[in-house]
């Protein structure tokens, strides 16, 4: 991903600066809509299922607004193998003129997009004659290298439709765009891992406050279940560790450009340790400059 800068001249001469740009994309059903609506109100200039072909001339016609169109989001609709060769192209291209751009996937499990397309009687856009997890499989595979290029991804599987428009609050609300923003979200391991984690980490190797009967009816939030957890050895030493570990890593991500990590902290059912453990480690990491937001997937589940 290109983070520079580049001007191009303006009809009167002028440098005019080239906008910043977001390609959104994922899966069909997974709330591409959404996020792109959420863009628009912060702000930004959005353009719905554009050809990829035409997302270099659409910034170069940016560029001309003088200063009007300085941010544009363009959510791409992939349907097909020499759709997705267009954008590969599209994607060079911009990298070439030094474009800074992101790329945001939106994702999510198969059983949440079938029962997404059931709930409002459409097929899948990929599905033909066969079913809707033939078009998402076909629809996936389609994806796969683009997804593996993203900036940002999001799993919508168990979010509503102002939860997304929190976590893309989130990420893109205001004008200064921070180094490096993180989520840290707590899970359970009994109901997935979480298929946006660029990190998890496993804190089952601490013993479990469910056994306790005075905290079990707790979660991770309660100071007595964070004491209990953090009192059993080895956690606090654990807790400074990794946090050195993503000091390190976070100052990879930045010289690689990377805006945008998910940090997944799991347990068993993701109610009392790995709650415990992602407050904490959130709080470690805005005390480094980090913007963080935290978010408990699994918590109250049980």
């Amino acid at each position: 991903m290109s983070t520079g800068t580049k001007e191009t001249p303006g009809d009167n001469g002028a440098e005019a600066a080239i906008p910043e740009l977001v390609i959104i994309s994922g899966m069909s059903g997974a709330g591409r809509s959404t996020a792109a609506k959420c863009l628009e109100d912060l702000g930004w200039f959005v353009v719905d299922n554009l050809p990829p072909a035409l997302i270099p001339t659409m910034v170069e016609l940016g560029a001309r607004s003088q200063g009007n169109v300085a941010r544009i989001a363009v959510v791409v609709d992939v349907r097909g193998r020499q759709f997705f060769d267009n954008l590969r192209e599209s994607l060079a291209d911009l990298d070439a003129k030094q474009v800074t751009r992101r790329i945001v996937f939106l994702e999510s499990s198969d059983e949440a997009l079938v029962r997404r397309f059931e709930s409002v009687r459409r097929p899948h856009p990929l599905q033909g004659d066969g079913r809707i997890t033939d078009g998402i499989a076909a629809e996936r595979d389609l994806l796969r290298e683009l997804r593996g290029d993203a900036d940002l991804v999001i799993d919508t599987s168990s979010l509503n439709v102002h939860e997304l428009r929190a976590k893309m609050d989130a990420q893109f609300a205001g004008d200064e765009e921070p180094e490096l923003r993180a989520t840290v979200m707590s899970f359970g391991f009994k109901y997935g891992l979480p298929v946006d984690a660029d990190l998890v980490v496993d804190m089952r190797f601490l013993p479990n406050p469910h056994w306790v009967p005075e905290l079990r009816p707790f979660t991770g939030l309660n100071e007595e279940v964070a004491n209990y957890v953090y009192n059993q050895p080895g956690a606090k030493e654990f807790l400074d560790r990794y946090t050195e570990l993503l000091q390190l890593i976070a100052a990879g991500y930045r010289r690689e450009g990377k805006r945008y990590v998910t940090v997944a902290v799991g347990c068993t059912g993701g109610k009392h340790r790995s709650v415990a453990t992602a407050e904490r480690l959130a709080a470690r990491l805005a005390a480094e400059g980090v913007e963080t937001v935290v978010v408990h997937r699994d918590m109250g589940r049980e």
